[in-house]
């Protein structure tokens, strides 16, 4: 896997080397063991592509001062055919390196050669990694904190996968527990409230079941609900259609079996529609992983029994507790209440304890809203308390999104309640823009989500920008390809021809990508790649605004060609982990 930035960096770590054993063979150095030092890239231009603080690193070992040190190392280096081609010093004894016109090029066939795989490297070596994101509650509709998990999650698994690692996809459907419980009682009652005669008087008005559901929902005088159940419409179309498939058959049944017959009846549709609605937003996942098959499959009572084994429980009150507190949580927390119910908590560790244990992943990455802070360092206690390495698991906690139309906070008005729906929002715009937008920035900063921007058809649109940018070659390359002149890898004959700061500019860019992408997978930040994106569009600009193709010299016209075709390349390499699209006219 090509990456021209490390490769010129331990290329010029070797020749740094070669120039020390150098002197000491001809004893201008001692032969003493020398410490670390950095190989960087500049933040200034002025001072090289390359820098390196090895003289300062090494004028204790080698007992002289760091600009005698660096006077020496640059007479000694060797650096013909090499990717190098002058060396400056600076300051207190600071080693900067310009790069020859070669490297230039190099980095122009690397990009056209690598093709589609382009940026990947080989960090990850194989890792095993579940990214668990979203898990929306299947009791309702994902509302727009799940689309930005979602769009990140999805986009970070990518980033992972261009990285080296094994990357699995998962949704963590909790179809057990209290919110189980509350969504039976919510379609109970809405069921009987269809039945009664106001209701089926109602239903007489409406052959629609939407409009009736929302007749319903609107009608809370007639049909009033108590605040501790879910009072979406979507209940209320799940219990008219469990009423007209069942008629009154469950009215007069016991409560808890007509509640587990409406939650075996609407629990399915709505993980079908949270999976269908997320394949509309271009995620597919490579496992839906059920809460209930923790319980049924007895590893519940498994993870508090080791718990017992691990001595990190106690009794208290009838209850039995968790000593987090000694692995640096705030305090300890409840395991099983005084009346034998397991709490949240344990279900959740045995679910981490599938994923790294029985499932044997190397780690896991959850993905979770802003109201889990507190759920990460308990998670860890319990993780550490049974064996495992805490920071096996990684826990990115998403801020609150705030949506803008207008320059003013904008709500939508939804059949299935008062919140924003992931369907809703797809609806009002393109996918290409709500994935991108929520990788503008690092999950765990707040966001405002301009709607206006995100369908405004030019350039202050930063996923049109960036998508403009991509269809602008592909118009150059056809423009060209129609003269019969064809962009392809640049000749040996013509290598040294991009000297001009805007391609040089925009080739380091280039060559940025691959450690682009392994440090943005180091960090679980997908947003580098949009930022990346973005900059690489706007250097093209700048490049062809600046530096002219048509007219221009034969071996000129070949160079710039294969420079927009490794940046078409590049581009499209980027919004495809991204999988927003690459139009090739607009």
């Amino acid at each position: 896997m090509i990456n021209p930035v490390k490769s010129a960096t331990d290329e010029l770590r070797q020749l740094l080397m070669d120039a020390l054993g150098r002197m000491v063979a001809e004893g201008k150095a001692e032969a003493c063991p020398l410490p670390a030092f950095s190989i960087e890239i500049p933040a200034a231009q002025a001072h090289g592509d390359f820098a390196s603080n090895i003289a300062l690193a090494s004028a204790k070992a080698l007992k002289s001062a760091p600009v005698k040190i660096a006077g020496l190392i640059k007479d000694y280096l060797i650096m013909d055919g090499s990717s190098f081609e002058r060396c400056e010093i600076a300051g207190p004894g600071f080693m900067n390196f310009f790069l020859a016109a070669s490297w230039f090029s190099d980095v122009v066939k690397s990009v056209i050669k690598s093709g589609n795989d382009y940026g990947r490297t080989d960090t990850g070596g194989g890792k095993k990694i579940l990214v668990e994101f979203v898990s929306a509650n299947p009791t309702g509709p994902m509302h727009i904190g799940n689309a930005r998990g979602g769009a990140i999650g999805d986009c970070l698994s990518s980033v992972l996968e261009w990285a080296g690692y094994d990357v699995s996809r998962e949704f963590y459907v909790n179809d057990a527990g209290n919110q189980v419980l509350k969504f039976g009682k919510s379609l109970d009652l809405r069921y009987k409230q269809i039945y009664s005669d106001e209701g089926l008087k109602l239903a007489e008005n409406y052959t629609d079941n939407n409009d009736f559901a929302q007749a319903v929902y609107d009608n809370t005088e007639l049909f009033p609900m108590p605040e501790d159940v879910y009072l979406g419409a979507d209940i209320i179309l799940h219990a008219k259609n469990f009423y007209d498939l069942y008629g009154s058959r469950y009215i007069n049944a016991d409560e808890n079996e007509r509640r587990e017959a409406l939650c075996n009846y609407a629990m399915p549709l709505n993980i079908k529609k949270l999976e269908n609605d997320l394949l509309t937003y271009r995620i597919e996942y490579d496992n839906w992983f059920k809460e209930s098959v923790l319980h049924e499959s007895g590893a519940v009572d498994e993870i508090i029994e080791l718990l017992k084994k691990s001595g990190h429980t106690y009794e208290s009150e009838g209850a039995l507790w968790f000593k987090s507190s000694g692995f640096g949580d705030e305090k300890d927390r409840v395991l099983v209440r005084a009346n034998g119910v397991p709490t949240y908590f344990v279900p959740d560790i045995a679910y981490h304890y599938n994923k790294l244990v029985k499932r044997g992943f190397d780690a896991a990455v959850d993905i979770l809203g802003a109201d889990h802070h507190g759920y990460v360092p308990r998670m860890k206690a319990a993780l550490q308390a049974l064996g495992i390495a805490p920071e096996r698991l990684e826990v990115i906690i998403m801020q609150m999104v705030l949506l803008v139309k207008n320059g003013e906070a904008y709500k939508l008005s939804k059949r299935s309640g008062k919140a924003v729906t992931l369907e809703t929002l797809l609806d009002e715009i393109p996918a290409d823009a709500a994935r991108f937008f929520f990788n503008l920035r690092e999950a765990n900063s707040h966001f405002e989500f301009d709607l206006d921007l995100a369908i405004e058809k030019s350039s202050i649109n930063p996923v049109y920008y960036v998508q403009y940018a991509h269809a602008r070659i592909c118009s150059v390359l056809r423009n060209f390809e129609g003269e019969g002149i064809k962009a392809s890898e640049i000749p040996p004959s013509v290598t040294g021809v991009l000297d001009t700061p805007e391609e040089r500019e925009l080739i380091r860019f280039l060559a940025a990508l691959p450690n682009t992408i392994d440090s943005a997978a180091k960090d679980y930040d997908p947003s580098r790649i949009t930022r990346y994106s973005t900059e690489l569009a706007s250097l093209f600009h700048k490049f062809y605004d600046k530096c002219r193709i048509k007219g221009s010299e034969d071996n000129i016209i070949t160079a710039r060609l294969a420079l927009c075709l490794a940046v078409k390349t590049t581009l499209k390499n980027t919004l495809g982990i991204l999988k927003i699209d690459c139009p090739e006219k607009m």
